[in-house]
């Protein structure tokens, strides 16, 4: 049995930045990363390739090295006030100081040099605009891989920590239990290739990722670490033709807008944004399929179209205490009407509350680029509470975007993001229970790449200064 001084679970961002700033500030550590997904050259997606989705376990999209960022466009948001809850754990000075701290090391390992949305002027004259319409434009600079370059970036920061010597990745190695002896971790159990295994180790940081979010809860819950509800965000994804969105993605690239509906008040905002982009489909548990999108960097590799989602957040009261299960319920409704894929629909069709079928999704002037989805009626899967949301959201986005409410706009559905239970943790990120840290987006933290490598960078150093 090795012993190692630190286990990291999971290799998405959050775990990767927690290994890079511990060889930065300790590199003698002894350090091991484990996730349940393969390595980055391994991680093939059928469907990329096919347009169908082969239902693998685990899915190579959200699982591996990079994890769900792998596969995503690549976008690296500069404000604190975009991509999760790190102001609820620092003021607004250190977070931007460890973005930019991020953001240097994500650049040394070949990131994109050019940032997006910092044309102030331009900024501030969309804002102008758009608060005419009771909309709120979240001013973020962007730093975009793109999908392609993503993974190049994550490629040459698997070279560098797995060639250094006090580093081990263990790939399709999965974590089964976490071990608690006295309020303090001591160690994990995983288990590869059929085999369980016990590992021992001084300090646990537990960064699952959205796949691994549910796991992580039921953890918790047997560790005794009080979990709160964070808030539900289901959605659909839109996809519009590049001239419709074009005036803003010129100059902001993603347009982070924010509105709450009129007949609920329920704050309705759009996310990840990607001009000339492509619908995706991604799959949690091999049980149930989610719309996602990405978009390529190279212009040759760009479509006629913009895909972003439109999530409406719910924050449920006791005693409900199942958001991700909630979450993952009406993903299932969506794919039990088409037989297992991602559902699509015409805002036309929807607003005469009828089905799209083949014959009026061909007459479309909006060509969806997920060949796979199946036309259908989102009214049968999303509660009203959501869907009315959803519409009067893109009415009030069109005044701004002409076009958003208009017939040939594609609905697919459901986009449910999985960072729905929230872990008690101090402001360095460790739970009640001593040396285990969570992080990242499965522990309900954070909701994108540049604040979940943040918060590994705030655990790593946390640990430094434990070790002296």
């Amino acid at each position: 049995m090795e012993r190692y001084d630190v286990v990291i679970i999971g290799a998405g961002p959050a775990g990767i930045f927690t290994a890079l700033e511990l060889i930065k500030q300790k590199k003698e550590l002894k350090m091991l990363m484990v996730d349940k997904g393969p390595h980055l050259n391994r991680r093939v997606c059928p469907a990329r390739e096919t347009g169908k989705c082969a239902n693998c376990h685990p899915c190579a999209i959200v699982s591996g090295w990079g994890g769900a960022g792998a596969f995503s466009d690549g976008k690296l948001t500069q404000s604190a006030e975009v991509g999760g809850r790190i102001l609820d754990y620092m003021d607004e000075d250190e977070a931007n100081r460890l973005i930019k701290y991020a953001d240097d090391i994500y650049l040394s390992f070949g990131a994109n040099a050019t940032l997006h949305g910092v044309n102030s002027a331009r900024v501030e004259e969309i804002k102008y605009q758009a608060l005419k319409h009771n909309i709120r434009l979240i001013p973020c600079g962007v730093r975009h891989l793109g999908t392609e370059k993503a993974i190049n970036v994550l490629k040459a920061m698997y070279e560098y920590l797995t060639g250094q010597a006090n580093v081990k990745f263990s790939p399709m190695t999965e974590a089964v239990d976490i071990i608690v002896n006295d309020g303090k971790a001591t160690g994990i159990v995983v288990q590869k290739q059929g085999q369980k295994e016990i590992i021992d180790c001084d300090y646990v940081v537990v960064a699952p990722g959205r796949a691994g979010a549910e796991w992580l809860a039921q953890q918790a819950k047997k560790h005794g670490i009080p979990i709160y509800n964070n808030e539900v965000d289901i959605g659909v994804r839109v996809e519009v033709p590049n001239a419709v969105m074009d005036h803003l993605t010129k100059d902001l690239y993603e347009a982070k807008l924010v509105y709450y509906s009129d007949t609920f008040e329920n704050k309705v905002r759009t996310f990840c944004m990607n001009p000339g982009g492509v619908v995706s489909e991604e799959h949690y548990d091999g049980k149930i399929a989610v719309v996602n999108g990405h978009s390529y960097a190279d212009p040759a590799l760009k479509t006629d179209n913009t895909n972003f989602a439109v999530l409406v957040s719910t924050r449920f009261t006791q005693p409900f205490n199942q958001p991700i299960e909630y979450g993952k319920y009406i993903a299932y409704l969506a794919n039990m009407l088409t037989g297992g894929g991602i559902m699509v629909q015409r805002l036309g069709d929807l607003l005469m509350g009828r089905r799209t079928d083949y014959s009026r999704l061909k007459k479309s002037v909006t060509i969806p680029t997920l060949k796979s989805a199946v036309p259908g009626d989102l009214s049968y899967v999303l509660p009203q509470r959501y869907l009315t949301s959803i519409v009067e959201a893109l009415r009030a986005f069109d005044k701004i975007a002409p076009g958003l409410y208009s017939r040939d706009v594609l609905l697919y559905g459901v986009e449910v993001k999985f960072y729905s239970s929230k872990i008690e943790v101090n402001n360095r990120f460790e739970t009640p229970v001593m040396n285990l840290y969570a992080i990242g987006d499965g522990a309900g933290i954070t909701r994108g790449l540049m604040q979940a490598s943040v918060t590994g960078i705030v655990v790593a150093r946390d640990i430094v200064s434990k070790q002296g």
